[in-house]
């Protein structure tokens, strides 16, 4: 029977995900990788590269996915704060994945650059048009939306953020990540 090739490359990003959130790139091991996946070491190699194009590949992969799930939207950034963090609340090993990006590659490249130049774009536009606040530069105003939701996985709280949370301790926190959003990105009144 002849293997599932693209099965078998799902199963080694997953398990990459998870050994990477875990422990870094420098941290990770193929070994681990592979047998959490079922499959043998060599095809990481052969399907991937190298481990640091294998990390490259699992990034890639969740911030495709967390387009897809939480899409921008230049009409209700706050809304848009909102479904950010409660797509952290859901993957919360996300955070984890984001920092040894920072500790361990900051200067390697991929789909964030584009997709923040085009969001930014959309912020300079509705400013423009009179839709959000104009008293940040465009890209300010983005990265404070983009830090607000996810300031509380930040955050020490003595606890993992987002996992022990109660549910009403979650909707503060969400609400008062919306309502920051909100306050920064309204547009001021001619006479206020």
């Amino acid at each position: 029977m002849p293997r599932d090739s693209s099965a078998t490359k799902a199963r080694l990003l997953d398990a990459a995900f998870t050994e990477f959130a875990a422990y870094g790139i420098a941290g990770a091991r193929v070994d681990r990788i592979a047998e959490a996946a079922g499959a043998n070491k060599r095809l990481i190699y052969a399907y991937f590269g190298n481990k640091e194009q294998l990390f490259d590949e699992v990034l890639r992969r969740a911030l495709t996915a967390g387009a897809e799930s939480v899409p921008f939207d230049i009409e209700d950034l706050p809304g848009y704060a909102g479904a950010i963090f409660d797509h952290l609340v859901a993957r919360p090993d996300l955070m984890r994945l984001r920092l040894w990006k920072l500790l361990e590659r900051p200067s390697a490249t991929g789909l964030e650059p584009d997709a923040y130049r085009r969001k930014t774009a959309e912020v300079a536009a509705a400013q423009q048009r009179g839709d959000v606040a104009r008293e940040m530069d465009p890209a300010d105003l983005l990265t404070m939306v983009l830090a607000m939701a996810q300031a509380w996985f930040w955050a020490a709280e003595g606890e993992e953020a987002g996992q022990s949370w109660s549910p009403q301790r979650l909707a503060r926190h969400r609400s008062a990540v919306v309502e920051a959003a909100r306050r920064i990105c309204e547009p001021k009144s001619a006479d206020g």
